[in-house]
């Protein structure tokens, strides 16, 4: 059990990418931290680094489509750390295709993961959440505010978080929870050419730069700034709002 005024996030999908540097940075500010992936090695093994670095941190293997998945999440959090401040809803899946070429299972699939799962974990939390008037940060995309060429699935999923989000900030915000959500670009993650290597993938990531105005992708670092800002006693007025992470993709 941690000191009682050490706060604790959850994060989810934070065994590799976004996920990963949002722990790292959420570590530097003090949490204590409640790790979620369906990768045990590389799970524990960040838990542990994480842990030698002088951070607290514990790993939970779940699959947050698991109907049961929201209440272990969260039951687990309250019984290492008496408490749960932030919960930060970064799994996803990404998925290409147009409205013809996506299969009804594939659909289902990234519904279920980018927006049932947010949906349900978030539910799960906040009774957790209302003893001390936490937060939620969700992992949107810039995709959430415009539209998307060849990524339907994708898109729409990540829209229908943005609004649940704005749904839920409205619902919750006299309860002293914040619901925000991040919505990052292009991110240099193993995602975002995933299969690529070596040179291959540094001239995908190359070209994917090169179409923004900042020119240059992102990196998880730049999203985990923005995710802990949200966190902070400087964004506490702060609900509601849909922050883009994207180099000037959405700007016009």
């Amino acid at each position: 059990m941690t000191p009682d005024s050490t706060r604790c996030a959850i994060v989810t999908g934070a065994t590799s990418g976004i996920g990963e540097a949002i722990a790292e940075e959420l570590a530097a500010q003090g949490f204590a931290l409640l790790l979620v992936g369906r990768r045990h090695a590389e799970g524990a093994a960040f838990a542990t680094r994480l842990s030698q670095g002088g951070a607290t941190a514990h790993f939970l293997r779940a699959d947050v489509t698991d109907r049961n998945a929201p209440e272990a999440i969260v039951q687990a959090a309250l019984e290492s750390f008496g408490r749960v401040d932030a919960l930060i809803n970064n799994a996803g899946l990404l998925s290409h295709g147009t409205a013809e070429e996506t299969s009804d299972a594939e659909w289902d699939q990234i519904m279920d993961v980018n927006l049932g799962a947010v949906f349900r974990l978030s539910r799960a939390a906040l009774p957790a959440l209302r003893q001390r008037g936490g937060s939620i940060v969700n992992i949107a995309s810039d995709w959430a505010l415009t539209g998307a060429r060849g990524a339907v699935a994708y898109a729409v999923s990540k829209a229908a978080v943005a609004q649940l989000t704005r749904c839920m900030a409205l619902d919750h915000a006299a309860e002293g929870i914040r619901i925000n959500a991040v919505c990052p670009g292009d991110t240099d993650t193993p995602m975002i050419a995933a299969g690529l290597t070596g040179d291959d993938r540094a001239a995908k990531i190359a070209s994917y730069g090169a179409q923004v105005p900042m020119g240059r992708v992102g990196t998880p670092q730049d999203v985990a700034r923005v995710v802990a800002f949200l966190l902070s006693e400087a964004a506490g007025y702060m609900t509601g709002t849909l922050i883009p992470v994207d180099g000037g993709m959405t700007a016009g």
